[in-house]
Parts: structure tokens; sequence; C-alpha cells
């Protein structure tokens, strides 16, 4: 499978952004989607997940009530809708895909080129 991801920029601090990850194959609900960060310096981290069947989700604990990840699975794409963005939100943010529950990006077979979001203090 192959991911597209868009939907970066810049924004002020509170502000907000969707991003979206579409992707190619006719596999797509199979897959476990998830979204990873990775700041200037620092590791690739988890953000959120969702699963393939029920659509259930989970997120890390910094992003809890602030960020909401969706699927479509007719249009074969993931969305992260991101409010309340913080300074502290800023990187490069990557869509993944994955046969099983991973909150690790090792634990992802494809990936997306990434996208950048920076937030304004």
């Amino acid at each position: 499978v192959q991911l597209q991801a868009s939907g970066g920029g810049l924004v002020h601090a509170g502000g907000s952004l969707r991003l979206s990850c579409a992707a190619s194959g006719r596999t797509f609900s199979s897959y476990v989607m998830g979204w990873f960060r990775q700041a200037p310096g620092k590791e690739r981290e988890f953000v959120t997940l969702i699963i393939r069947s029920d659509g259930s989700a989970d997120h890390a604990d910094s992003v809890k009530g602030r960020f909401t990840i969706s699927r479509d699975n007719a249009k074969n794409t993931v969305y992260l809708q991101m409010n309340g963005l913080k300074p502290e939100d800023t990187a490069v943010y990557y869509c993944a895909a994955s046969n099983r529950v991973s909150y690790y990006p090792t634990g992802y077979d494809y990936w997306g080129q990434g996208t950048q979001v920076t937030v304004s203090s």
C-alpha cells in the first residue's frame, strides 16, 4: 500500500488543522492506521491510531482531548483533526499502516512521506 499525507501548514497556537492520508490499494480497510510525529532532534513518536474493524481509536496522552483520528474506508483515507494546537505539536507528521495494533514505529510496514505542521506561539 502507498500512503500520501497532506494538510500540514503553519498555524497560530490554539488553531486547528486537518491532516489527510490517502492510501492506494483495495485492502485499506484491513489495516490499522496510525499517525506519528517527529520533531527536530527527537525520535519519532506515536500520536494516534485507529483500528480497522470498528474504528476504535487510541491517542497519546499529550494529544487526548485535542486530536481526533477517523477513517473513511470508502475513500481509502484516514484523517487527523487537530484542535487546540500548541507550539510543542510542531513536527513532521507521518501516517502509517500496519497489520497489527502497535504504538511503535517499528510496528508499521508502510509510511507516508510526512507533512510539516508548525505552530507559532
